[in-house]
């Protein structure tokens, strides 16, 4: 059996990095992805963590509002399902946690990255 995702998105928030305690490096950041369908806009949140030099890589270049491809796989629950939390309001929403293997970079260099953003929602609570 075999799984691949490849989401196109912005980025949530400015990209975290620490390292493991054999000192490999570990980049977290939140992936928004969005599609308007009809008179609906939907966007779906995916937390993403990038291993090795891609993860510095990462965190030297990504910051919040950065386009990018990435490629990889879901990681799900124990059960097999996406992590479910509750947020502050009460309501339950869903973790989609993704392993990448690749990440492309798509906001040209030097260009502004909030223009690019997108059509969320800025006050829309993000699970991470």
């Amino acid at each position: 059996m075999y799984q691949k995702l490849i989401i196109i998105g912005n980025l949530g928030r400015d990209p975290e990095m620490r390292y493991t305690p054999d000192g490999n490096p570990v980049t977290s950041f939140s992936v928004a992805t969005s599609r308007r369908y009809h008179e609906t806009n939907e966007t779906t949140w995916f937390r993403v963590s990038v291993w090795g030099k891609q993860a510095e890589s990462c965190n030297q270049y990504l910051n919040k509002g950065s386009k990018v491809l990435v490629e990889g796989r879901l990681r799900p629950d124990n059960n097999g399902n996406p992590t479910v939390f509750q947020r502050k309001d009460g309501t339950w929403g869903a973790s989609y946690e993704m392993h990448a293997e690749s990440v492309r970079f798509l906001t040209p260099k030097g260009e502004e990255t909030s223009s690019n953003y997108g059509p969320m929602d800025e006050d829309e609570d993000i699970p991470f």
